[in-house]
Protein backbone atom coordinates (compact mmCIF):
# COMPACT_ATOMS: atom_id res chain seq x y z
CA UNK A 1 0.00 0.00 0.00
CA UNK A 2 1.49 3.12 -0.79
CA UNK A 3 2.42 6.09 1.38
CA UNK A 4 -0.23 8.57 1.65
CA UNK A 5 2.28 11.12 2.49
CA UNK A 6 3.95 10.43 -1.16
CA UNK A 7 0.77 12.60 -2.48
CA UNK A 8 0.86 15.03 -0.49
CA UNK A 9 2.30 18.71 -1.60
CA UNK A 10 6.17 19.08 -0.97
CA UNK A 11 6.43 21.73 2.28
CA UNK A 12 7.75 24.95 1.62
CA UNK A 13 11.51 23.74 3.07
CA UNK A 14 11.55 20.97 0.77
CA UNK A 15 10.10 23.17 -2.57
CA UNK A 16 13.31 25.62 -1.86
CA UNK A 17 15.75 22.53 -2.21
CA UNK A 18 14.32 21.36 -5.44
CA UNK A 19 14.50 24.76 -6.47
CA UNK A 20 18.05 24.96 -5.95
CA UNK A 21 18.91 21.26 -7.40
CA UNK A 22 16.69 22.04 -10.65
CA UNK A 23 18.90 25.40 -11.08
CA UNK A 24 22.36 23.91 -10.71
CA UNK A 25 20.86 21.41 -13.50
CA UNK A 26 19.73 24.35 -15.58
CA UNK A 27 22.84 25.87 -15.42
CA UNK A 28 24.57 22.84 -16.39
CA UNK A 29 22.97 22.10 -19.98
CA UNK A 30 24.49 21.68 -22.74
CA UNK A 31 24.42 25.22 -24.80
CA UNK A 32 22.47 23.37 -28.04
CA UNK A 33 20.01 21.95 -25.56
CA UNK A 34 19.38 25.45 -23.57
CA UNK A 35 19.08 27.17 -26.36
CA UNK A 36 16.44 24.49 -28.10
CA UNK A 37 14.49 24.73 -25.07
CA UNK A 38 14.52 28.34 -24.67
CA UNK A 39 12.91 28.80 -28.58
CA UNK A 40 10.45 26.15 -27.12
CA UNK A 41 9.75 28.10 -24.36
CA UNK A 42 9.02 30.91 -26.38
CA UNK A 43 6.87 29.43 -28.71
CA UNK A 44 5.09 27.97 -25.68
CA UNK A 45 4.48 31.36 -23.86
CA UNK A 46 3.52 32.83 -27.44
CA UNK A 47 0.77 30.12 -27.55
CA UNK A 48 -0.62 31.66 -24.56
CA UNK A 49 -0.23 35.11 -25.78
CA UNK A 50 -2.14 33.90 -28.51
CA UNK A 51 -5.17 32.11 -26.73
CA UNK A 52 -4.88 36.04 -24.63
CA UNK A 53 -6.11 37.51 -27.84
CA UNK A 54 -8.65 34.97 -29.07
CA UNK A 55 -10.62 35.39 -26.10
CA UNK A 56 -9.70 39.52 -25.77
CA UNK A 57 -11.34 39.81 -29.44
CA UNK A 58 -14.65 38.89 -28.40
CA UNK A 59 -16.51 42.56 -27.36
CA UNK A 60 -19.31 40.88 -25.95
CA UNK A 61 -17.28 39.99 -22.60
CA UNK A 62 -17.35 42.75 -20.02
CA UNK A 63 -13.98 44.13 -18.74
CA UNK A 64 -13.08 41.94 -15.78
CA UNK A 65 -14.49 38.64 -17.57
CA UNK A 66 -12.17 39.33 -21.05
CA UNK A 67 -9.10 39.97 -18.14
CA UNK A 68 -9.90 36.54 -16.13
CA UNK A 69 -10.68 34.90 -18.96
CA UNK A 70 -8.10 35.56 -21.23
CA UNK A 71 -5.82 34.88 -17.79
CA UNK A 72 -6.78 31.69 -17.96
CA UNK A 73 -5.64 30.95 -21.76
CA UNK A 74 -2.89 32.55 -21.32
CA UNK A 75 -1.85 29.72 -17.84
CA UNK A 76 -1.29 27.47 -21.13
CA UNK A 77 1.73 28.83 -21.81
CA UNK A 78 3.74 28.30 -18.44
CA UNK A 79 1.51 24.19 -18.03
CA UNK A 80 3.42 23.58 -21.42
CA UNK A 81 6.69 24.78 -20.36
CA UNK A 82 6.63 23.24 -16.65
CA UNK A 83 4.86 20.01 -17.86
CA UNK A 84 6.41 19.41 -21.29
CA UNK A 85 9.48 21.02 -20.31
CA UNK A 86 11.40 24.28 -21.83
CA UNK A 87 13.65 27.00 -20.44
CA UNK A 88 11.83 30.24 -19.98
CA UNK A 89 13.83 33.21 -19.24
CA UNK A 90 11.35 34.45 -16.39
CA UNK A 91 11.01 31.11 -14.80
CA UNK A 92 14.64 30.98 -14.38
CA UNK A 93 15.34 34.05 -12.86
CA UNK A 94 15.04 31.90 -9.68
CA UNK A 95 18.59 30.44 -10.62
CA UNK A 96 19.64 33.42 -8.83
CA UNK A 97 18.48 31.20 -5.51
CA UNK A 98 21.59 28.59 -6.49
CA UNK A 99 23.63 31.62 -7.46
CA UNK A 100 23.77 33.27 -4.08
CA UNK A 101 24.28 29.94 -2.30
CA UNK A 102 27.48 29.39 -4.26
CA UNK A 103 26.30 26.41 -6.20
CA UNK A 104 25.89 28.46 -9.85
CA UNK A 105 28.57 30.83 -10.87
CA UNK A 106 27.97 34.04 -11.88
CA UNK A 107 29.57 32.98 -15.72
CA UNK A 108 26.66 30.20 -15.52
CA UNK A 109 24.02 32.55 -14.33
CA UNK A 110 24.18 35.17 -16.99
CA UNK A 111 24.97 32.33 -19.95
CA UNK A 112 21.95 30.77 -18.86
CA UNK A 113 19.94 34.15 -18.59
CA UNK A 114 21.03 35.54 -21.82
CA UNK A 115 20.77 32.17 -24.00
CA UNK A 116 17.40 31.50 -22.77
CA UNK A 117 16.68 35.57 -23.62
CA UNK A 118 17.47 35.03 -26.85
CA UNK A 119 16.46 31.70 -27.80
CA UNK A 120 12.95 32.62 -26.03
CA UNK A 121 12.75 35.67 -28.73
CA UNK A 122 13.26 33.34 -31.46
CA UNK A 123 10.74 31.10 -29.89
CA UNK A 124 8.14 33.68 -29.67
CA UNK A 125 8.71 35.93 -32.90
CA UNK A 126 8.89 32.61 -34.95
CA UNK A 127 5.16 32.07 -33.91
CA UNK A 128 4.02 35.14 -34.35
CA UNK A 129 5.56 34.30 -38.08
CA UNK A 130 3.32 30.88 -38.25
CA UNK A 131 0.50 32.57 -36.48
CA UNK A 132 0.56 35.64 -39.38
CA UNK A 133 0.90 32.88 -42.45
CA UNK A 134 -1.93 30.94 -40.97
CA UNK A 135 -4.60 33.60 -41.50
CA UNK A 136 -5.50 32.94 -38.09
CA UNK A 137 -5.30 36.91 -37.57
CA UNK A 138 -8.97 37.22 -39.85
CA UNK A 139 -10.88 35.38 -37.73
CA UNK A 140 -14.14 37.11 -35.95
CA UNK A 141 -14.57 38.81 -38.82
CA UNK A 142 -11.02 39.97 -38.66
CA UNK A 143 -11.33 41.46 -34.63
CA UNK A 144 -8.42 39.12 -33.78
CA UNK A 145 -6.03 40.68 -35.99
CA UNK A 146 -6.91 43.99 -34.65
CA UNK A 147 -6.80 42.89 -30.98
CA UNK A 148 -3.97 41.75 -31.53
CA UNK A 149 -2.07 45.38 -32.68
CA UNK A 150 -4.24 46.88 -30.15
CA UNK A 151 -2.10 45.15 -27.55
CA UNK A 152 0.81 45.48 -28.99
CA UNK A 153 0.40 49.37 -29.49
CA UNK A 154 -0.52 49.76 -25.83
CA UNK A 155 2.73 48.01 -24.79
CA UNK A 156 4.44 50.73 -27.03
CA UNK A 157 3.06 53.71 -25.97
CA UNK A 158 3.37 52.78 -21.60
CA UNK A 159 5.60 54.80 -19.89
CA UNK A 160 9.35 53.04 -18.93
CA UNK A 161 8.90 53.56 -15.30
CA UNK A 162 5.48 51.99 -15.37
CA UNK A 163 6.56 48.71 -17.71
CA UNK A 164 9.43 48.76 -15.60
CA UNK A 165 7.46 47.99 -12.40
CA UNK A 166 4.94 45.82 -14.01
CA UNK A 167 7.42 43.86 -15.35
CA UNK A 168 8.71 43.14 -11.62
CA UNK A 169 4.68 42.50 -10.06
CA UNK A 170 4.84 40.21 -13.65
CA UNK A 171 7.78 38.42 -12.26
CA UNK A 172 6.78 37.90 -8.60
CA UNK A 173 3.77 35.79 -9.68
CA UNK A 174 5.14 33.65 -12.54
CA UNK A 175 8.35 33.09 -9.93
CA UNK A 176 5.74 31.86 -7.32
CA UNK A 177 3.82 29.96 -10.24
CA UNK A 178 7.17 28.53 -11.13
CA UNK A 179 7.83 27.85 -7.12
CA UNK A 180 4.57 26.23 -6.53
CA UNK A 181 4.35 23.93 -9.07
CA UNK A 182 7.70 22.03 -7.69
CA UNK A 183 5.43 21.72 -4.62
CA UNK A 184 3.06 19.21 -6.67
CA UNK A 185 3.57 15.89 -7.24
CA UNK A 186 1.49 15.65 -10.61
CA UNK A 187 0.70 16.80 -14.00
CA UNK A 188 -2.48 17.98 -11.88
CA UNK A 189 -1.11 19.58 -9.13
CA UNK A 190 0.79 21.85 -11.16
CA UNK A 191 -1.68 23.10 -13.26
CA UNK A 192 -3.52 24.21 -10.54
CA UNK A 193 -0.68 26.13 -8.54
CA UNK A 194 0.20 27.23 -11.83
CA UNK A 195 -3.11 29.02 -13.12
CA UNK A 196 -4.31 31.32 -10.45
CA UNK A 197 -1.33 33.33 -10.56
CA UNK A 198 -0.84 33.37 -13.86
CA UNK A 199 -4.03 34.76 -14.17
CA UNK A 200 -3.58 37.16 -11.96
CA UNK A 201 -0.95 38.81 -13.57
CA UNK A 202 -2.38 38.86 -16.72
CA UNK A 203 -5.72 40.08 -15.41
CA UNK A 204 -3.44 42.91 -13.47
CA UNK A 205 -2.01 44.23 -16.76
CA UNK A 206 1.49 43.23 -15.63
CA UNK A 207 4.45 42.84 -18.13
CA UNK A 208 5.80 40.07 -19.12
CA UNK A 209 9.14 40.00 -21.38
CA UNK A 210 8.84 37.09 -23.05
CA UNK A 211 4.94 37.61 -24.48
CA UNK A 212 5.56 41.05 -25.49
CA UNK A 213 8.14 38.89 -27.96
CA UNK A 214 5.28 37.79 -29.19
CA UNK A 215 2.85 40.45 -29.69
CA UNK A 216 4.80 43.23 -30.88
CA UNK A 217 6.04 41.26 -33.98
CA UNK A 218 2.71 39.86 -34.94
CA UNK A 219 1.84 43.78 -34.90
CA UNK A 220 4.28 44.65 -36.87
CA UNK A 221 3.47 41.86 -39.11
CA UNK A 222 0.26 43.00 -39.33
CA UNK A 223 1.25 46.15 -40.27
CA UNK A 224 0.92 47.96 -37.13
CA UNK A 225 3.43 51.40 -36.60
CA UNK A 226 5.77 49.40 -34.30
CA UNK A 227 9.24 49.40 -35.05
CA UNK A 228 12.12 47.87 -33.87
CA UNK A 229 12.78 51.03 -31.24
CA UNK A 230 8.98 50.84 -29.90
CA UNK A 231 9.70 47.00 -29.18
CA UNK A 232 13.28 48.07 -27.64
CA UNK A 233 11.76 50.84 -25.93
CA UNK A 234 9.24 48.30 -24.26
CA UNK A 235 10.99 45.57 -23.83
CA UNK A 236 14.12 46.79 -22.00
CA UNK A 237 12.71 47.82 -18.61
CA UNK A 238 10.10 45.21 -18.63
CA UNK A 239 13.07 42.60 -18.50
CA UNK A 240 14.91 44.64 -16.03
CA UNK A 241 11.48 44.82 -14.04
CA UNK A 242 10.93 40.91 -14.88
CA UNK A 243 14.52 40.37 -13.17
CA UNK A 244 14.14 42.10 -10.15
CA UNK A 245 10.45 40.73 -9.57
CA UNK A 246 11.92 37.20 -10.12
CA UNK A 247 15.38 37.23 -9.01
CA UNK A 248 15.43 39.26 -5.99
CA UNK A 249 11.75 39.27 -4.00
CA UNK A 250 11.34 35.77 -5.16
CA UNK A 251 14.85 33.28 -4.98
CA UNK A 252 16.48 35.90 -3.04
CA UNK A 253 14.00 36.36 -0.46
CA UNK A 254 13.58 32.24 -0.01
CA UNK A 255 16.97 31.80 -0.21
CA UNK A 256 17.37 34.40 3.16
CA UNK A 257 14.54 32.16 4.58
CA UNK A 258 15.03 28.53 4.03
CA UNK A 259 18.96 28.26 2.47
CA UNK A 260 21.13 30.70 3.95
CA UNK A 261 23.36 28.96 6.92
CA UNK A 262 20.93 26.10 6.72
CA UNK A 263 23.81 23.97 5.60
CA UNK A 264 24.86 21.49 8.21
CA UNK A 265 28.15 20.55 8.94
CA UNK A 266 29.66 17.21 7.57
CA UNK A 267 30.60 15.16 10.52
CA UNK A 268 34.24 14.30 11.50
CA UNK A 269 35.41 11.13 9.50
Amino acid sequence: MPDSRSFDAYSPRDIAGRVKEFCIVKAQLPLMSLAMLGVLAGAFIGLGAMMFTLVASDSGLGFAATRLLGGLGFSLGLVLVTVAGAELFTGNNLLAMAWADGCVSTRQLLRNWSVVCAANFAGAAGLALLVWLSGQAALNDGNIGRTAVRIALAKAQLPIAEAFFRGVLCNVLVCMAAWMALAGRSVVDKAVAIVFPITAFVAAGFEHSIANMYFMPLAMLLGAPVGAADMARNLVPVIAGNLVGGSVLVALVYYMIYVRGQRVAEPDQ
